[in-house]
């Protein structure tokens, strides 16, 4: 007859484990959501409890902190913008992956509004994504950057980019551009302008 597991071991309890009820990347798929729903004010260890369906205690065993929510959805809408314009920016003529990128870009923040506005916003240090992410997030446009301009400036032309980008997706999700006119284009213009500018070639 085949022993039975008390009957081995008769003085241990077996207990199965309760499972969890919410996992990390869960925490941070919600904490996006409230985010892009209500702006990053919105975003508190308390509402996420509350749309994950636990206790805000059980949150702190997973998320230490709000600054540390804060920076691991960062992070995660980093990597995100990252990863679409890296794959935009493919094909190997730099002024065309520039005018990819930098329209990847602007797609991204029409579509994330609320993630765009807070990736780009003042942050407290402990809130802030660590530098291999923004390295990592900006691996595309700094490539990109390089050949169209030269390696020597490439961290400038960058920035150059990324800052006129930045201000015109931002003007137009505040609905700043009220005198008309074909704003696609006009984006069109700007990035064509841009190249010109950091195109060593053409000099």
């Amino acid at each position: 007859m085949m022993a039975t597991v008390n009957s081995l071991q008769p003085n241990k309890e077996y207990i199965v484990p309760t499972p969890a009820r919410t996992s990390l990347a869960r925490i941070v798929e919600v904490a996006r959501g409230i985010l892009e729903a209500d702006g990053l004010a919105a975003l508190t260890m308390q509402r996420v409890a509350e749309v994950v369906g636990v206790r805000a205690p059980s949150l702190y065993k997973r998320v230490s902190s709000r600054d540390e929510l804060v920076r691991l959805v960062i992070e995660h809408v980093a990597s995100e913008l990252a990863d679409r314009v890296s794959r935009a920016a493919g094909s190997g003529d730099p002024r065309r992956d520039l005018r990819a990128l930098a329209h990847a870009f602007r797609a991204f923040g029409h579509a994330n509004p609320g993630a765009f506005a807070a990736i780009f916003s003042r942050l407290p240090e402990a809130s802030r994504p660590d530098l291999a992410t923004l390295a990592s997030a900006s691996e595309a446009v700094l490539a990109t950057a390089a050949r169209l301009g030269g390696p020597d400036h490439a961290l400038e032309s960058a920035r150059l980019v990324v800052a006129w980008a930045y201000g015109f997706v931002s003007m137009e999700l505040a609905g700043a551009f009220r005198l008309g006119g074909d704003v696609d284009a006009a984006f069109d213009f700007g990035i064509d302008r841009l190249a010109d500018t950091l195109d060593r070639s053409s000099l």
